[in-house]
């Protein structure tokens, strides 16, 4: 089976046009959350500026997901995802440490999620970063049509990953960072 992630990014969006445009069109409002996030990588440092792979514990109202994450290609289905739920924070955090990988960065953000369809629609507020849309699907058709119906140009679409988008679009140096919270940055 073939994991793959299928996403994009709309930046610095009128939030309240889009939460009302998403109203008007039927989403489904699936309430606000609040995510903590640690990320790791591997000891050598080559998953961070290299290859482009993470391992993340986010832990969410609803519980606690591992994911691996590779971006390959930045495109909307260009990310390989890999993801399931744990009990224990410590005791997968403990087990990613001993087979090798580094806790290296605590990352906080607020989401508001809405469903379309089989349109996951995020809207994120991470520390210091303007407010964006993230649409997440069964494939890159579904997206621009929901991107369409929310009135979001298909061509103003950011495909790379948050992490980058941060430090392209905002040159905040998140990947130097051991903290990206709302309390403490660095």
């Amino acid at each position: 089976m073939e994991y793959r992630e299928i996403e994009v990014r709309f930046l610095e969006v009128d939030v309240s046009a889009v939460i009302n445009k998403l109203q008007e069109v039927g989403a489904l409002d699936q309430g606000e959350d609040f995510l903590l996030e640690i990320i790791f990588y591997d000891k050598a440092g080559r998953w961070q500026y290299d290859e482009k792979k993470f391992v993340r514990i986010r832990q969410t109202k609803k519980g606690t997901l591992v994911t691996f994450k590779h971006n390959e290609e930045d495109t909307a289905t260009g990310t390989k995802e890999i993801e399931f739920e744990v009990d224990d924070v410590n005791v997968i955090k403990h087990f990613l440490e001993e087979v090798g990988l580094v806790a290296f960065r605590e990352q906080e953000k607020k989401r508001h999620t809405f469903s379309l369809g089989k349109v996951i629609i995020d809207i994120d507020t991470w520390p210091s970063v303007p407010t964006y849309v993230e649409l997440e699907g069964p494939s890159e058709d579904a997206l621009k049509d929901v991107a369409s119906k929310l009135g979001l140009s298909w061509s103003n679409a950011v495909f790379e990953s948050p992490r980058y988008v941060i430090e392209k679009y905002y040159k905040i140096p998140v990947s130097e960072y051991h903290y990206f919270t709302f309390e403490k940055l660095g």
